[in-house]
């Protein structure tokens, strides 16, 4: 996926719905949010974290609310976009520029900025077991040096290595995310790392 340095620049390069993020564009602006990118979209934050993302995908585009779980969605429109994986992430998603009612999104995004003004936050589980997959404990037999750099790492960084070669679906996929991760392992460089201030 390609990373945009612009809003503008996402919003001209989007395949669908360009309609849709300049309309959303519009409403996040309208409010005390800072537009920025992150990870090569549009985010908008409040001293400086994260509130609201745009997203534009060939389905859909959306919000990404960071904290959506905490909303209160009495519309029912949001959506947990990766089921189990996240517990405070949440979607609005739109085909149309049609569904999209200005007021009603607003009371999302002000309530969304409003509990991070407040701090409010879903905690991650950090007593969740780490499930180490086949191909980096194979690894670790392989080299036991890099079992011991992985080891050194805190147990949030070590979960993120791990879920990233289990999240692939297929062998081959898990064992190219294995060939990335092992260098920055030996290098003490955590995966997220450089998306991290």
């Amino acid at each position: 996926m390609k990373r945009f340095k612009t809003v503008d620049e996402f919003i001209l390069n989007a395949v669908t719905g360009q309609d849709i993020l300049m309309i959303l564009r519009d409403l996040l602006n309208s409010t005390d949010l800072v537009e920025t990118i992150k990870w090569g979209a549009p985010a908008y934050t409040i001293n400086g974290k994260n509130v609201v993302g745009l997203g534009s995908f060939k389905s859909y585009t959306g919000l990404w609310f960071f904290q959506g779980a905490l909303l209160n969605d009495r519309k029912n429109v949001l959506v947990s976009a990766t089921d189990g994986q996240t517990r405070a992430l949440r979607q609005w998603r739109f085909q149309s520029a049609e569904e999209i009612d200005p007021d009603l999104v607003l009371k999302y995004v002000q309530e969304a900025i409003e509990n991070q003004k407040q701090n409010k936050a879903v905690k991650a589980d950090r007593d969740k077991p780490i499930v180490i997959p086949d191909e980096l404990n194979q690894a670790f037999r392989d080299n036991p040096n890099l079992k011991a750099s992985f080891q050194a790492f805190t147990r949030g960084k070590q979960r993120e290595f791990a879920d990233y070669i289990l999240e692939a679906k297929q062998e081959k996929t898990r064992q190219a995310r294995l060939q990335k991760i092992i260098p920055l392992i030996q290098q003490n460089i955590g995966l997220n790392d450089k998306y991290r201030k």
